[in-house]
């Protein structure tokens, strides 16, 4: 008799484990990284190391007025990415920001309108939680104070209130992203060599790395959670980092031009506002695309809010 019910109990445990749902497992982290983009960082050969990717506490400290000056550290830069991960029982939703210490020019600024201390750019994915990692469907990247949007090849997304601006194009299964010289306006990559054939390829590792020089085609680069203890998000009321919420501190030519990923704004896609990207992201993409099938706007887990 023990045996027999042993034996239903073996049975029943395996198939409560067929039928559990596959992300169930799958961490925060492990998620992100999987879908991490392969990035084409851009860099000017005036200044190429004002391009390199890092965080915002590059040099030590959480003081964004300190940042622009200590850009010239550059054993400090080693690469990294933030990421934040909010869901609907449908989707992932996966916010990346890249950090650079100055948003730059090659000319001279002297009315401080084309320069800025701290520039945070990124990328959000959509991703269908229908099993393992889920299934990519679409992106939106921030330029400045413009979104684009993005499908990969297959996915049945089509225009919503907003134009679809191309296809995402994925590189061993993750998808490709490109980010400007300067001024780090961030789109897909579509596929072109750099503009003045220099740049650096950044790569998702568990590590990340200073690029040898303003061409280096392979380098590592960190994943940091936007959520960590004493991080970007946890920080959001902290006046040694931010002037206003979502808003980095900065004296360099303009005074307090950088945004954190829920101050990021596009200026004409109507009732989609300022943060939603990070803060409703399943509002964004039901706005910007049709035809997405089952869609829930409703979160199950959300460290914003």
């Amino acid at each position: 008799m023990k045996t027999i019910r042993a034996t239903l109990m073996a049975v029943a445990l395996f198939t409560t484990a067929l039928t559990a749902p596959a992300h169930a497992a799958v961490s925060d982290y492990d998620l992100a990284f999987h879908w991490a983009p392969i990035h084409h960082q851009d860099t000017d050969d005036s200044d190429h190391d004002a391009d390199y990717l890092s965080t915002v506490d590059f040099d030590g400290d959480w003081n964004t007025l300190n940042n622009w000056e200590n850009q010239t550290q550059l054993a400090k830069l080693t690469g990294a990415a933030y990421y934040s991960v909010v869901e609907t029982s449908t989707h992932w939703f996966i916010v990346y920001g890249f950090f650079h210490p100055r948003d730059w020019d090659d000319q001279p600024d002297p009315w401080s309108i084309t320069t800025h201390e701290n520039d945070l750019e990124g990328v959000l994915l959509a991703i269908r939680r229908d099993s393992g990692f889920g299934q990519l469907e679409a992106a939106v990247t921030v330029a400045h104070s413009d979104f684009y949007s993005y499908v990969p090849a297959g996915s049945p997304y089509r225009n919503g209130s907003e134009t679809i601006d191309g296809t995402l194009l994925l590189n061993n299964g993750r998808p490709t992203t490109r980010q400007e010289a300067k001024g780090h306006g961030l789109y897909r990559w579509d596929g072109n060599n750099f503009p003045g054939g220099d740049g650096v390829i950044y790569y998702p590792a568990a590590t990340g790395e200073v690029p040898s020089g303003g061409n280096d085609r392979n380098v590592n680069y960190r994943l940091v959670n936007t959520f960590a203890t004493n991080g970007m998000w946890a920080r959001r009321n902290n006046s040694e980092t931010y002037a206003s919420f979502g808003t980095f501190r900065g004296d360099n030519g303009k005074d307090n031009a950088a945004n954190a990923p829920w101050g990021w704004d596009d200026g004409n896609d109507g009732a989609v506002y300022r943060g939603y990207m990070a803060t409703d992201p399943a509002l964004l993409i039901d706005k910007y695309f049709s035809n997405k099938g089952s869609f829930s706007l409703t979160y199950t887990r959300n460290g914003f809010r």
